[in-house]
């Protein structure tokens, strides 16, 4: 069952500690929170995220969204294109073209 539980932490500014007390505690999920808590504590959410914790957040009771720090992401791969790979295939010059397929195709069903 989930344990409900008080987190304090300091902001990242240095400013007074704030406390965030909707949160509770599910083992092998870590802390959640519910939507509209999430909503109401944005700005301390975004501190405890910003301080290396991963926030779950639940609509009712099931997990919709996760927070985590943005430096732990790692950077997805960029699609770079095919284009490098289409310039070295060679030109079609024999058989059917492919509007010559689709036209016969297409002649074929009566459109």
């Amino acid at each position: 069952m989930k344990a409900k539980k008080t987190i304090t932490y300091r902001a990242a500014t240095g400013s007074e500690p704030m406390v965030l007390q909707e949160v509770a505690t599910m083992p092998g999920i870590g802390p959640i929170i519910s939507v509209r808590s999430a909503k109401t504590h944005l700005s301390a959410l975004l501190e405890l995220v910003a301080g290396g914790t991963e926030v779950t957040i639940t609509s009712d009771g099931k997990p919709k969204a996760r927070l985590v720090n943005v430096a732990d992401v790692k950077p997805r791969k960029l699609f770079s294109g095919m284009g490098e790979y289409l310039k070295s295939m060679p030109l079609q010059t024999a058989g059917p073209f492919a509007d010559e397929l689709v036209r016969a195709d297409r002649d074929g069903r009566g459109w």
